[in-house]
């Protein structure tokens, strides 16, 4: 039995679902590449499509494969790498859509006889997708064009509206096809970034809009691992490798059972926090690879007790700043030894 849980909240998925449906005004086409954030693609899937979803994006082939195994043919779903050489009759035979980004791979599509497909333009971020001056004239089976924001996260960023009216004159080509353009950030940018239909990915998981707790999402994930011991440790001792943390006074330190290898960021050290006892306590010294350190004075902790990495008491965006990255990175870190649960 794992020493650490990540237990996902389908409800509060859900919900956050409806919210951006709601803020947006218009269909919300979840995201579920990266087996959906590492929450579980098919079971986030499956409980989404309850609520209405009915289109879904996937990065790689193989994950728009798993979904069709386990999902049928009701969704759609579109591959956002497009069509990459030889894999046009992958793509047909799995009844998948590729987003396709470049002239290239329209031409690989349309060659091996692929109707059905989305486009993407570069309205500025420079990744993937056809610059708006190389955009090709409409063709049987495009029925999605997107394109995607840079900047969602920063409202006030005056790239939101360079790439937003990139993109309504270059999908005015296109008056058949679903325009899509606004990720989770871009869900709140008013009406005028919303278009046809909108692409939630880090919303739906639990991640504010702007990086920070936001009331209107609720958090979906919940990362605990156990106390495997609690120790006294004596002023001018060290806790964890290479001295990393030294005591100033007498503490009570607790081992926990994960470490990096479990998704618990090294960055952590110094300034990471956990939630433990009904309180926010520090990290101390370096995360290993299955243990961390943290500090219990004072508390009532035992072995077996439960210390929350991220969750309800210690905010995803919260625990990602605190170890220097974004809410994307930490959920799609955690390990693969660590117990899935989903509950709702």
């Amino acid at each position: 039995m794992s020493l650490a849980r990540l237990t996902v909240d389908l409800d509060a998925l859900a919900a956050n679902f409806r919210t951006l449906e709601a803020v947006s005004g218009v269909p919300a086409h979840p995201v579920v590449k990266a087996d959906a954030y590492g929450l579980g693609a098919v079971e986030v899937a499956r409980r989404l499509m309850d609520e209405g979803a009915r289109t879904f994006f996937v990065a790689r082939v193989s994950e728009g494969e798993v979904l069709r195994r386990f999902l049928g043919d009701a969704p759609d779903v579109y591959v956002l790498d497009g069509c990459a050489p030889g894999r046009a009759a992958r793509l047909m035979t799995a009844g998948l859509k590729p987003v396709l980004n470049a002239p290239e791979q329209a031409a690989e599509w349309r060659a091996a006889g692929g109707k059905a497909c989305g486009l993407q333009i570069d309205t500025g971020m420079n990744r993937l997708g056809f610059r708006p001056e190389e955009v090709p004239e409409p063709f049987e089976g495009l029925d999605l064009v997107l394109s995607h924001l840079a900047c969602a996260d920063e409202p006030d960023h005056p790239m939101n509206r360079v790439q937003r009216d990139a993109f309504a004159a270059a999908a005015t080509r296109y008056p058949g096809a679903v325009r899509s353009f606004a990720n989770s950030g871009g869900c709140f940018l008013g009406p005028d970034h919303a278009f046809d239909a909108v692409r939630p990915g880090i919303c739906l998981y639990g991640g504010g809009p702007e990086g920070r707790p936001d009331p209107r999402i609720r958090p979906v994930a919940t990362f605990a691992a156990e106390v495997l011991q609690v120790r006294d440790v004596q002023a001018g001792e060290s806790v964890g490798y290479s001295r990393g943390f030294v005591a100033e006074r007498s503490m009570r330190v607790a081992t926990i059972g994960a470490g990096y290898a479990d998704g618990v960021l090294r960055s952590n050290s110094p300034t990471g926090r956990v939630a433990v006892a009904g309180q926010l306590r520090p990290i101390l010294g370096r995360v290993s690879m299955d243990v961390l350190a943290v500090d219990v004075t004072g508390l009532d902790v035992a072995p077996g007790d439960a210390v929350e990495l991220f969750g309800p008491n210690r905010m995803l965006d919260d625990a990602a700043c605190a170890a220097g990255t974004v809410a994307w990175e930490l959920l799609t870190s955690v390990g693969g030894r660590v117990e899935r649960r989903h509950v709702g």
